[in-house]
Order: C-alpha cells, then structure tokens, then sequence
C-alpha cells in the first residue's frame, strides 16, 4: 500500500481497517503497541510485560526458541567459513604442435 506524501496516512490505514480481517487487525495492533512502548524508553519493559502477562504470552518459551535459532544460524554461518573452499588445480595441457 502506497500513498502520496501529501495524503494523510489517516486515510489509506482507515481504509485497510475496514477491510482487514482479524489476524491482521490483531497484528497491527500488536504493531502499534510495540512501536508506542518503543517511543517511551523509561517504561518500554514495563508496558511490554504487563501486555505479555495480559496476553498469556509465555515470554521464556519465546526467548528460549530465538537463542536457539540464532546459535543455529550462528553455527551454519561458523561452519560455512571455516569449510575451506576447494581450490581449482590448474593443469596445463601440452599445446599439440
């Protein structure tokens, strides 16, 4: 979704309200919450526990599953450069006179 500059973005996102479904309203609202306890660094934590306690959202299990998954990457990426590349062997062919 685009919008000219001197459009108000008030218009485009009501428009994408009426029309969304509810995952994607729910999305956008976590979205919204996020990026307002962004704004607010003194009580950011705060805000963001109080909504995964609200929420039942089990923040530890989350937690546990992104380290995982970024020591997996990690630990591709680690493998991937320490493989040392095969290096091409040239071999000169006798030029046939």
């Amino acid at each position: 979704m685009s919008y000219c500059h001197t459009e108000a973005p008030a218009k485009p996102l009501s428009a994408l309200l009426r029309k969304a479904d509810e995952s994607t309203l729910g999305r956008l609202l976590v979205e919204f919450a996020v990026l307002q306890a962004a704004a607010s660094p003194n009580e950011s934590g705060k805000i963001l526990r109080d909504a995964a306690e609200f929420y039942k959202v089990d923040v530890g299990a989350i937690t546990t599953k992104v380290k995982h998954e970024f020591a997996a990457k990690d630990k591709a990426k680690a493998a991937k450069t320490a493989t040392p590349k095969p290096t091409a062997k040239s071999t000169k062919k006798p030029i046939a006179a």
